[in-house]
């Protein structure tokens, strides 16, 4: 493992329920004290004050706040599945409406919290688990536009998966620029010309 990613690593991975409670109060510290400090002045002392135990037992778990933030990142992509995909209605004509349901999802799970998220994509270190979860979510979101787009009546492309990549890159690089920066432009104005413009591409406009 080259050396970049071992200082990224988490030293202790939880094996007891009470381990992992603490793993995670550490990691939901961090992400307060992150939004409120900013990164630079977010340091583990701070996360370990929030999360009310001793530094020594934070450097159990990570060795770093680098290492902490590469977690809260993978953790960030590893929830970001789309649960209601197999509830939309593909009927003929519905096209716009599937659209904008992913859109939506899309947006809704970048919402939570922008200051986070800007300093997750800006600062956040490359590692290999990161690298992983990122491949992981793609594999798994793309399948789910493949699906439905194969499935839709409505869709007229050349290549289905090819769409399928083109989309999802389309609309997770722009909704987390969008996040990252709050009140650039509307949510929902952006969401409409989203939309639409995915909506024209796959008719085949």
């Amino acid at each position: 493992m080259p050396s970049a990613d071992r200082r990224l690593q988490p030293r202790r991975e939880p094996r007891q329920v009470r381990a992992e409670l603490t793993r995670e109060r550490i990691l939901t510290a961090a992400a307060h004290v992150f939004a409120e400090h900013g990164y630079a002045a977010g340091t583990t002392n701070r996360i370990a004050e929030r999360a009310r135990i001793s530094i020594g037992s934070l450097y159990q778990y990570f060795p770093n706040k680098d290492a902490i933030l590469a977690q809260l990142l993978i953790r960030h992509i590893d929830r970001g599945s789309w649960t209601g995909a197999d509830r939309l209605d593909l009927a003929p004509g519905t096209l716009r409406e599937t659209v904008r349901a992913l859109v939506r999802d899309a947006i809704d799970s970048h919402s939570e919290d922008p200051q986070l998220l800007r300093i997750m994509i800006e600062e956040a270190p490359l590692s290999q688990d990161l690298l992983d979860a990122i491949d992981r979510h793609g594999r798994v979101r793309t399948a789910q536009i493949r699906d439905l787009l194969t499935r839709h009546p409505d869709v007229h492309v050349g290549d289905v998966g090819t769409a399928a990549d083109l989309i999802l890159f389309t609309i997770e690089m722009n909704t987390h620029k969008l996040m990252a920066a709050p009140g650039s432009v509307p949510v929902e104005t952006f969401a409409t010309e989203l939309v639409d413009m995915v909506t024209r591409y796959l008719r085949g406009d």
